[in-house]
Order: structure tokens, then sequence, then C-alpha cells
């Protein structure tokens, strides 16, 4: 087994010019880190059978559940149940970095979610 970093973990682009490093990827758990810059936002989304856990290394982050916003600071994560309607957001003015642990891995587990009338 080797340590991994974002300097060797394999990268991928996303969305509005965010970025993401593959640090466990296998079938039962994926361990992802994220940046998202000020003002980005990801797609509305739901997984049917992975769980998540978010979880704020740097930065504020924005996380829309079932509708409820959650403000998360650095030190401050939330679990997202398999089928909950969630997005991610990055409203302050620095960038917004974070760890995301899913179980299973949640790629081919994502579809779009329609936009909700208002946050409560």
């Amino acid at each position: 087994m080797a340590v991994i970093s974002t300097d060797t973990a394999e990268h991928y682009p996303w969305g509005e010019a965010c970025d993401g490093w593959h640090l466990l990827r296998d079938n039962g758990l994926g361990v992802i880190e994220e940046r998202m810059p000020p003002g980005s936002v990801e797609q509305r989304h739901l997984h049917r059978h992975a769980r998540q856990f978010f979880y704020v290394l740097a930065g504020q982050a924005v996380l829309e559940l079932d509708g409820c916003r959650h403000t998360l600071d650095a030190g401050q994560g939330l679990h997202v149940p398999p089928g909950s309607v969630h997005q991610m957001r990055n409203d302050s003015a620095a960038d917004l970095r974070f760890l995301l642990v899913s179980s299973p891995h949640s790629h081919g587990d994502r579809e779009q979610a329609p936009l909700l009338e208002a946050l409560r």
C-alpha cells in the first residue's frame, strides 16, 4: 500500500472549474478530496445506493439536503443517506475543500434531481 495525496491521486476536473482527486476508489468505498472555487455550484442530484459523508477541510460549504440548507465550516460534516436529493455550493469568496466519502462508491449511481420550489 502506498501513501496517497492530491499530488499522487487520480485527478479529474468537474463542474465550474472544480477539481477532484480519487484518494481511494474501490467497489465498496470511495474517498475523494474536492475543490470548489468561489461561486461554484454542483448540480442537484441523488444516489440510489450510495450513502455519503461530506467533511469540510477548508472554507465554507452550503449543502442542500432534501430541501434544507446546511452551512458547514472547516471541521464540520454531514451525512447524506441514499435517495436524498443534495447539492453542494460555495457561496463564499474563498476556495472550498472537502472530503467526500461514499459507500459503496457512487460512480454510476447518480441521477439528476428536479429543482425544488423553495429551500426550507
